[in-house]
């Protein structure tokens, strides 16, 4: 994520709380209900992020493992296909012995 990314993110999430607060009083809640109310919606928000990105991390599917175990994949096929045929056969000779 880049850092003009974090700072739109945060100013929306400001955006939303104030817009929330408003919205609560616009309804007919009094100034410090509609605090307490937009404050819990906030708050409910956070933890439901907070869930999807520890899901994410704990299985695995943040964009972090997924371009690691790519750049592993080619990494590894790169240097098979710069592997001589005699390197090859030595190779597999050296697993098949090892079985």
């Amino acid at each position: 994520m880049r850092r003009i990314d974090a700072i739109g993110i945060t100013l929306g999430v400001f955006l939303i709380g104030g817009l929330a607060y408003v919205g609560l009083q616009l309804v007919g809640l009094d100034g410090q209900n509609a605090g307490i109310w937009s404050q819990a919606v906030l708050v409910v928000g956070l933890i439901g992020w907070l869930a999807t990105y520890l899901f994410r991390a704990g299985s695995k599917k943040m964009t972090y493992h997924q371009q690691r175990e790519e750049y592993e994949k080619t990494f590894l096929q790169q240097r098979l296909d710069e592997l001589t045929p005699e390197e090859l056969a030595k190779i597999q000779a050296e697993i098949e012995s090892g079985n």
